[in-house]
């Protein structure tokens, strides 16, 4: 097949689409990571504000990370079934208005509440990232590198926490390391609608539904 001016654009379109869809996907794994580290620097002011024990104080960490690490394999497995961008994009509302209600939150139950939902919605938008990525960019050369952009968000995240956790407290207050997010949130759930297509899953009608029902209980 003869490559025409008018293909060679829409090809080069297409290319320059799935980079940009690839650094929105990494901004989003980058707001999910940066929250396991970012709220380090808080904790002495969200302790004193709560009135929160030191040994209280720690669930303030740890309801986000059980949350998160205990539900990435069946987050990753409905992403399979039922197509892994509506799962990114449910898991990314759900992180979002998670983290608006910790930005506000009074009372101790609250905040370590909504930091369980905030694991929640981060494992199943972090665990469907990388799929997505490989199917976009199949090419082997292309998959390399966005797979090494993806590795480097993913890697750097925890250390930049601390300095944008840092920052964001000292200059306005602790409830900005949580609200900070919902712009973001925002602005990625927008940009991934449209620059990805929505893919079906593996799973279909009372067979996916079966199976999923199989691996919860």
């Amino acid at each position: 097949m003869v490559e025409t001016p008018l293909t060679a654009s829409i090809d080069a379109a297409t290319d320059r689409s799935r980079w940009i869809a690839l650094y929105v996907l990494c901004a989003g794994v980058l707001m999910i990571v940066l929250d396991a580290t970012v709220v380090n620097v808080a904790l002495p002011y969200i302790q004193r504000e709560l009135h929160f024990s030191g040994s209280s104080l720690a669930w303030v960490m740890n309801a986000y990370l059980i949350a998160f690490g205990g539900l990435l394999l069946l987050a990753g497995r409905l992403g399979d079934l039922i197509g892994r961008r509506t799962i990114f994009l449910f898991g990314l509302a759900i992180f979002t208005v998670a983290s608006f209600v910790c930005g506000t939150a009074e009372s101790q139950t609250m905040l370590i509440a909504a930091r369980f939902v905030q694991g929640i919605g981060g494992a199943m938008t972090a665990a469907v990232v990388l799929g997505m990525i490989i199917t976009m960019f199949p090419e082997p050369a292309d998959q390399a590198k966005a797979i090494g952009v993806y590795t480097f968000v993913a890697s750097a995240g925890g250390s930049i926490g601390l300095l944008v956790g840092g920052v964001l407290t000292q200059a306005i207050n602790w409830h900005w390391i949580f609200f900070v997010n919902v712009p973001i949130g925002i602005a990625t759930g927008l940009l991934v609608l449209r620059l990805l297509a929505r893919e079906e899953g593996s799973g279909s009608g009372l067979d996916r539904s079966a199976d999923i029902l199989a691996r919860c209980s």
